[in-house]
C-alpha cells in the first residue's frame, strides 16, 4: 500500500521526542511532552474541551467499525459507573480469520527496523494526545474516575507510559549493532573473516488483557512495548471498559495504514457478555506475549497455563504505610487523607494497612496515642471530603458492585474509626459514590489478621495496631513477602527505623516512599522516573517500565557470511 506518511517525515517529526525520552529514562529527571492541564490542548482550550465532549457524545449509541477481518458479530453493553448506557457496538472477531491476518503484516513491520517502529508508535501517541479530551470522557465513563483524574491518568500520564515503553524498547533493540565485521587471527595462516548481520525479530502476536479501572494507563505499556519490538498486538479490553482501548486500536490502525504498514498489526478482541475469551486467547499458539492487569487468581492462571507465551502480570497486593513517628504531623495527615480518598481507593497503589504502634508515636506536636492518630486520620479524610462537590471530584464513582459490597462489609470487621457515607452526584444521579471507611484492627489477633492480610480493593483501610517499631517492620516484611505490595509508605524521624524499613523493601523488592507530606502521594508514579511495581514480589512479575519489561518481547537472529 502507498504510504501517506514517509519514513523521513516520521523521523523528522518524532526523533527529537524519542531522543528526549531516551535522555529522561537515563537521568530519571522530570519530563513529559504531554500537558496535564485541559486548557493546554487546542488553540482554545475551552473550545477543545467542548469538542472533546461532543466527540464522545457522538460515539454513544454508535457502531465502531474498525475494518478488521473476520468480524462475525457486533457486541457491546457498557454502562458507565455514572449511570449512562454507552450503547457502543464493537466488532466481534472470528479468531481463526483475525489472527492469521494479524500475523501477515509482521514481516514488513520487522524489516522496518527499530527506529521506524518507534516513530510510528510516537505518531500513534501524538494522534491519541490530540484527542485527549475525547479519551478522557471515554475513560471517565468506563472506569468511574472523576473527570480531572480521567483526563490526567487516562490521557497524558497513560501516553507518557506508552512513550516510556517505546523508549525502553528502542534502547534494547539497538544495543546490538545491525552488522559487524569479525576477523580472527590464525597465526601464519589467513585470518578467519565473517560478516555478521543481527536482526531483532518479534516473538509473535502480543495479547493485552485490559483492566476496568485504568484501561489506558495499564494498557499502553504492554501495547507499545510489543508493537515497538515488532510484534502484532491484539487488545482484549475488560468488558466494562472497551471504549478507550477500542479508540486506541482505531487510531493505531489508521496510522499504520498511512505509514504503509498492515493495519491488522493492531486489532481489537471484544467479547459477548459472559463469553470469557481471555482464557481461549491466552492459550492460542499464535499468542506469544501476554500483558495482564487484574486479579491474582487469573494472573496466576495465566502464568501457569499460557506456557507458549511470555507473560507479564500486575496482580493484587496489600499495600502498607508504617507510621512510626512524624516530623510534620499535619502534613502527614493531609497526605494520607488524599492517598486514601483518591478515586475511592480503586488503585493498585492505594494504601490499605496503616501500621501504627499501639503505644503511640512521637510527632512535632508532641506524643500521640494510637487512638489519637487514628482519629486524626479519620478527621483529615472527613475534612477533605466534607464538601460534596470536592468529594465527587476526588472520589469519582464506585466501579462495580463488588467494590460497593466490600465497603459495606468492612464495617463488620472491627471498630469503625471512620464510617463510609453516600455522596450524591448532582450531574450523575445514577453514580454510586462512597467515602472511605477506616477500621481499627489488632495486629496480634488472628481473626483480625485474616482481614488485613487480604486485599480489600476499594475505599477500605485498616489501622493495624502493632506492639513496637520492630513488630511493625516485621509485619511489613511479612505482608510484602506473602501478599505482595505495589507500594510501601513510611513515616519516621528515627534513622534506624528508616534504615530498617528501607532494608525490608530492598530485600523484598517493594517500591518505598518515605515521609511524603506535600503534593506527591504514595499511590502516584511518574513515567520516565518512577518504577511502577518491581516484579520482585507477589504483586507483579514485572515493572513498568524497565529493560526487562521489553527485552524478552523480541529475540536477535544472526546471519553469518564469509567475508
Amino acid at each position: 500500500m502507498a504510504a501517506e506518511l514517509t519514513a523521513h517525515e516520521l523521523i523528522a517529526a518524532h526523533r527529537p521526542t524519542l531522543d528526549q525520552a531516551l535522555e529522561a529514562i537515563r537521568t530519571r529527571a522530570y519530563w513529559s511532552p504531554h500537558p496535564e492541564h485541559p486548557k493546554a490542548y487546542g488553540e482554545n482550550g475551552s473550545l477543545d474541551m467542548a469538542a472533546g465532549k461532543a466527540a464522545f457524545d457522538a460515539l454513544l449509541g454508535s457502531r465502531l467499525d474498525l475494518g478488521q477481518p473476520g468480524t462475525d458479530d457486533w457486541v457491546g453493553g457498557e454502562v458507565s459507573p455514572y449511570g449512562i448506557e454507552l450503547g457502543v457496538e464493537y466488532p466481534h472477531a472470528d479468531l481463526d480469520v483475525l489472527l492469521p491476518a494479524m500475523k501477515a503484516g509482521q514481516k514488513a513491520w520487522r524489516d522496518a527496523g527499530a527506529e521506524i517502529r518507534a516513530v510510528v508508535c510516537l505518531e500513534i501517541l501524538k494522534r491519541i494526545s490530540d484527542r485527549t479530551h475525547e479519551f478522557a470522557h471515554a475513560v471517565m465513563h468506563t472506569s468511574g474516575q472523576a473527570f480531572m483524574m480521567a483526563f490526567q491518568a487516562g490521557g497524558p500520564h497513560a501516553q507518557d507510559r506508552g512513550l516510556e515503553a517505546v523508549a525502553y524498547a528502542y534502547v534494547e533493540q539497538v544495543r546490538t549493532p545491525d552488522t559487524a565485521e569479525w576477523t580472527k587471527p590464525q597465526g601464519k595462516r589467513d585470518p578467519l573473516a565473517l560478516t555478521k548481520a543481527f536482526t531483532p525479530v518479534p516473538r509473535g502476536i502480543g495479547l493485552v488483557i485490559g483492566c476496568n479501572t485504568f484501561p489506558t494507563w495499564n494498557g499502553y505499556p504492554g501495547l507499545f512495548a510489543s508493537l515497538a519490538t515488532g510484534n502484532a498486538v491484539l487488545v482484549k479490553p475488560h468488558p466494562r471498559a472497551v471504549l478507550p482501548l477500542a479508540l486506541t486500536v482505531q487510531v493505531a490502525r489508521s496510522v499504520l495504514a498511512e505509514a504503509g504498514f498492515d493495519p491488522n498489526l493492531v486489532a481489537l478482541a471484544a467479547e459477548r457478555p459472559g463469553e470469557g475469551i481471555a482464557k481461549t486467547l491466552a492459550t492460542r499458539p499464535e499468542i506469544r506475549i501476554i500483558d495482564y492487569t487484574g486479579s491474582t487468581e487469573f494472573g496466576d492462571w495465566l502464568e501457569a497455563n499460557a506456557r507458549q507465551a511470555q507473560v507479564y502480570t500486575e496482580k493484587a497486593g496489600v499495600n502498607s504505610v508504617f507510621v512510626e513517628s512524624a516530623g510534620d504531623y499535619k502534613g502527614m495527615l493531609a497526605n494520607l487523607a488524599f492517598s486514601l480518598s483518591l478515586y475511592s481507593g480503586q488503585m493498585c497503589t492505594t494504601p490499605q494497612n496503616l501500621l501504627i504502634p499501639r503505644d503511640g508515636i512521637r510527632t512535632d506536636e508532641g506524643p500521640k496515642t494510637y487512638d489519637e492518630v487514628v482519629a486524626d486520620i479519620a478527621r483529615a479524610v472527613d475534612g477533605l471530603l466534607g464538601d460534596d462537590a470536592r468529594a465527587n471530584a476526588l472520589l469519582g464513582a464506585i466501579v462495580n458492585p463488588d467494590v460497593k459490597a466490600r465497603v459495606e462489609a468492612a464495617a463488620g470487621l472491627g471498630e469503625v474509626a471512620l464510617a463510609s457515607r453516600e455522596v450524591t452526584n448532582p450531574e450523575f444521579p445514577g453514580a454510586v459514590v462512597r467515602t472511605p471507611v477506616l477500621v481499627k484492627l489488632d495486629g496480634a489477633k488472628p481473626d483480625d489478621e485474616a482481614a488485613y492480610m487480604s486485599e480489600c480493593f476499594g475505599p477500605v483501610s485498616f489501622a493495624v495496631a502493632v506492639d513496637s517499631a520492630a513488630d511493625g517492620v516485621e509485619l511489613l516484611r511479612r505482608t510484602i513477602r506473602e501478599k505482595g505490595a505495589m507500594t510501601v509508605g513510611a513515616y519516621t524521624t528515627d534513622e534506624e527505623v528508616e534504615q530498617a524499613v528501607q532494608e525490608v523493601c530492598l530485600e523484598e523488592a517493594a517500591q518505598l516512599s518515605l515521609n511524603l507530606v506535600g503534593g506527591v502521594y504514595v499511590n502516584q508514579t511518574a513515567a520516565f522516573s518512577d518504577f511502577h511495581g518491581s516484579g520482585g514480589n507477589p504483586a507483579a512479575n514485572s515493572a513498568l517500565c524497565d529493560g526487562a519489561f521489553v527485552a524478552n518481547r523480541f529475540r536477535v537472529v544472526e546471519v553469518r557470511r564469509e567475508a
